[in-house]
């Protein structure tokens, strides 16, 4: 007796009319090779867990936030392919996070390829759009805490004692309450601009950490069991122990997010970023429906500018379904490394050499780019990622992009239905006024 979704919701809504216009057999098929037959419990639905994923990033939600809104919503079931209106959750909130890492950044990146897809089956953009991109990158900050020498060293010292009291591991000294008087003290006298006193503090929170480590050492010496299980933590803490604020190469940053790398793009109000390197794409005219993302991958490593078109270009033309004939980029792709039959396709800001007017007007249009960045990270989770890991920097940015057309989408969808609304309007008023004339 329970009355089907389809008949209570508003069938012009543009939920509506959006899970009406993706392809849920094609998802499925790509989603659905990662599973087999053996025994066991059967998986969610394909259509249920991809719906959440673009719900969460199309809105800007959190996996508990998306739970309690999926309750309360009969569209958002809708999406997700319920028949009849659920009162209480179908699906534990930490399959979400299963059902990310399950699929990883290759399939996840088949929801941008249908994005695209969805928007030229419903007029939003047409397939010709996509055949001169933008290329340009950005930084996916990771959510960590301002890293500083004296607040890694405590934590690493924090975490060892935590370790070692959850092991059975007695140490010699612990230093919880000196420690902590010694990190305050620093962070006092560096505020203050006094030097000297701070680093003074900084050499005691170092000797701390080294007794925390040689102690635990000596301890665990002989069993190996205990040495599997501090063999990370004493690691992180020994490189923390000795890196400094100026020195070369690879450092830790965040103990829980050993990944994270610095970068400098330059800003005035934030010189360094922590976090990873991503690449966004986006067709150098503007859509009918507006300014989609065409491509968005990770780029652990910190790589130049210009040497990430060789991955990139193979990945867009792969993703648009069409060959680029264009791709414009900024002054830091200098001397780039793209392939070779796209070389001469490549035009980078300040290039003088054969400069026609319609790739001076490409030019002008480079900075389109920059909102849809901002966009990204301001409305759909690229700003401060929590997914943990290398694959959760790269599902993150990729779960984001999608979120940003499914967006635009919903968009697109609203004003074409007020324009359909208003044009019938207006051929009512205008057959009335006849009559009465």
């Amino acid at each position: 007796f329970k009355a089907r979704l389809d008949q209570i919701v508003d069938p012009d809504h543009a939920l509506v009319r959006l899970s009406g216009s993706i392809d849920w057999r094609f998802l499925e098929d790509r989603f659905g090779a990662v599973y087999d037959d053996d025994p066991g419990r059967p998986p969610l639905p394909t259509r249920l867990m991809v719906g959440l994923a673009i719900l969460k990033h199309m809105h800007d939600l959190s996996d508990e936030g998306l739970c309690e809104r999926w309750v309360e919503n009969p569209y958002y079931q809708l999406l997700c392919g319920e028949e009849f209106f659920q009162h209480r959750l179908v699906f534990d909130r930490s399959s979400l996070t299963r059902w990310r890492q399950r699929m990883g950044e290759d399939r996840l990146a088949v929801l941008v390829q249908e994005s695209l897809s969805a928007a030229v089956r419903l007029g939003a953009a047409k397939p010709t759009d996509f055949t001169q991109v933008i290329v340009d990158t950005t930084v996916q900050e990771k959510a960590i805490a301002f890293p500083t020498d004296a607040r890694l060293m405590h934590r690493a010292r924090e975490r060892l004692v935590r370790l070692a009291k959850a092991t059975g591991v007695e140490l010699r000294q612990s230093y919880v309450r000196v420690g902590k008087i010694a990190l305050i003290r620093h962070q006092r006298y560096a505020h203050a601009k006094h030097f000297k006193r701070a680093n003074r503090a900084l050499r005691t929170i170092r000797t701390m950490l080294g007794r925390v480590i040689r102690d635990i050492g000596r301890k665990i010496a002989d069993r190996p069991q205990l040495e599997d299980v501090f063999a990370l933590p004493l690691s992180l803490a020994r490189q923390v122990r000795e890196q400094r604020q100026r020195q070369r190469g690879k450092k830790i940053y965040s103990l829980h997010a050993p990944e994270v790398e610095c970068i400098g793009k330059g800003k005035a109000h934030k010189p360094y970023e922590f976090g990873v390197k991503v690449s966004v794409a986006t067709p150098v005219d503007r859509c009918k429906g507006g300014q989609f993302v065409a491509h968005v991958k990770a780029l652990p490593g910190n790589p130049y500018d210009g040497h990430t078109l060789a991955t990139v270009i193979p990945e867009i033309e792969a993703s648009v379904g069409a060959c680029l004939t264009r791709i414009v980029a900024d002054a830091g792709y200098r001397g780039h490394s793209a392939p070779k039959d796209k070389i001469f396709k490549v035009y980078v800001a300040g290039q003088k050499r054969g400069v026609t007017a319609a790739i001076k007007r490409a030019f002008r249009r480079r900075s389109a780019v920059e909102p849809v960045i901002g966009h990204l990270k301001n409305e759909h989770r690229m700003n401060r990622n929590h997914l943990a890991g290398t694959r959760g920097d790269a599902a993150n940015a990729v779960l984001a992009a999608a979120g940003y057309n499914f967006r635009i989408l919903i968009l697109w969808l609203t004003t074409l239905f007020v324009r359909i609304c208003c044009a019938f309007l207006f051929a009512g008023a205008w057959s009335s006024r006849q009559q009465t004339s």
